[in-house]
């Protein structure tokens, strides 16, 4: 790659992070071709992006933006996981492969400027999906009207089974 081509790699990979959600840096030592295949492809399925990146490259995209607390973790094999919208599913991706592969390191990330270690990471892999949060917040939303409702139809129902009772009363007390 010839300086020219690296200056626009740098700039767009710069874009790249700064619409980021997510940044999460793994080291990919002694992973073959077709594991680094099927871990791309299961990210991918999720929208996140994963490349392997030199170092220098990523030190010079990262500055000035949210991503730059990572610079000093820029060391050894890196490749990073880019997400624009969840940041749930890179961690959850990549901490499922990493139990599999053990060769895969998740080193550090950073979630809006901020930096996450593996603790964090992994915390933030035990979170629910976004589906599977809103489908929670939606049910909620949905039992407070329903519950409304039947406490509503409730009342009239027990008026009428008072009301039934007082007949059946008179008409026993008449007989």
């Amino acid at each position: 790659m010839d300086i020219e081509a690296k200056k626009k790699f740098v700039v767009q990979l710069r874009e790249r992070m700064q619409k980021s959600k997510v940044v999460i840096v793994t080291d990919f030592k002694g992973l073959d071709v077709g594991t680094l295949t099927e871990l791309r492809d299961k990210l991918r399925e999720v929208d996140v992006e994963f490349q392997v990146i030199k170092n220098t490259i990523l030190r010079r995209a990262s500055e000035g933006t949210g991503v730059e607390p990572l610079k000093d973790h820029f060391k050894g094999p890196s490749a990073i996981a880019i997400s624009y919208s969840d940041p749930v599913a890179p961690a959850k991706v990549l901490s499922d492969f990493a139990k599999t592969n053990e060769k895969l390191e998740i080193k550090i990330g950073v979630i809006d400027g901020k930096l996450i270690d593996l603790t964090a990471i992994k915390a933030l892999a035990a979170l629910p999906s976004r589906e599977q949060l809103l489908a929670t917040v939606l049910s909620a939303m949905i039992a407070v009207p329903t519950s409304f409702v039947r406490a509503l139809n409730d009342v009239p129902r027990r008026m009428v089974n008072v009301l039934q009772a007082i007949k059946d009363q008179k008409e026993s007390q008449a007989a």
